[in-house]
């Protein structure tokens, strides 16, 4: 009984590391550096709970968080793209947007700069770390499912040819006239679409939007893209190892065995570690953070 609720933490904890990983993915390879993925996450969880709040369905909740993802994806892509700015400059100053923008339109919708009201959502609200509520959970199985459709899209179709082509060699791409402004802007896109999932999950899953709820996960999903290589599978393995690290952290606490504060390091200190035996050896695409000539 354990280890099944380990693996079904584990399980609820990596669905959003698994979205934002997912986008990270198609960004890079595109040639955009995937640093605002936490601020994408923190715009999904927000416009998904305001969404699911008005609407009354979750449903519209996941439309509502694609829909804010992709807007500020977009945002970072023309102030990286068309005015060529900085793109590690870019992302933070995105992360930060976001966590400002949440808090401000927090406390003038629902007056709190904290939490919002109990919102509609998918699983059961009491025991939304059981296996019966993670397979009800739409969300679940959609993200499963992006690791195979980022791949297939990558690897099988055109579009992602030139994905990959404008991320290792745009001046080459242009020459035989793909549109490299125009194939980063849709990378962009898909990009936050996939991360605002992430954050729709963490909100509809908990039933209400808090202030700052992605915690870091959109840096640590940015780790695992580095540490899968860029490939999507290998990212979703990645954030699987993170994911259960983060689960053994919750165990611990429980156990009350270490003090909290060294224990809540663990998924950090993983990432340090892993990151640390893979940086210098993985190649990342040729043209990541160039401005295309």
């Amino acid at each position: 009984m354990i280890i099944f609720g380990f693996l079904a933490q584990t399980l609820r904890i990596v669905i959003p590391y698994i979205f934002a990983a997912s986008g990270g993915v198609i960004s890079e390879r595109s040639g955009l550096i995937a640093i605002g993925l936490e601020g994408y996450m923190l715009t999904g969880a927000f416009c998904a709970a305001l969404a699911s709040y008005y609407s009354g369905s979750p449903w519209i909740g996941l439309i509502g968080a694609a829909a804010g993802g992709i807007a500020i994806a977009l945002l970072y892509a023309v102030t990286a793209i068309r005015f060529r700015a900085d793109q590690v400059v870019v992302g933070i100053a995105i992360n930060l947007l976001a966590v400002g923008m949440t808090r401000f339109f927090l406390r003038l919708t629902f007056h709190s700069s904290a939490n919002s009201p109990r919102v509609p959502g998918f699983g059961a609200e009491q025991s939304g770390t059981g296996v019966a509520s993670l397979a009800s959970n739409p969300l679940i199985w959609m993200g499963i499912a992006a690791v195979a459709l980022v791949a297939w899209m990558l690897y099988r179709t055109p579009f992602g040819l030139r994905i990959r082509a404008v991320g290792e060699h745009p001046v080459a791409a242009t020459s035989v006239g793909i549109r490299v402004g125009r194939i980063r802007y849709l990378a962009a896109a898909l990009s936050g679409m996939l991360a605002g999932l992430g954050g729709a999950y963490l909100a509809l899953d908990q039933h209400q939007f808090s202030a700052e709820m992605t915690a870091g996960r959109g840096f640590i999903a940015l780790a695992a893209v580095i540490f899968g290589r860029w490939d999507p599978v290998r990212a979703a393995l990645a954030c699987l190892l993170f994911a259960a690290a983060d689960a053994l952290q919750i165990q611990l606490q429980g156990a009350q065995a270490i003090p909290s504060q060294f224990v809540e390091m663990i998924p950090y200190a993983l990432t340090i570690i892993a990151l640390a035996g893979v940086v210098g050896r993985a190649t990342p695409p040729a043209a990541l953070g160039k401005v295309a000539e």
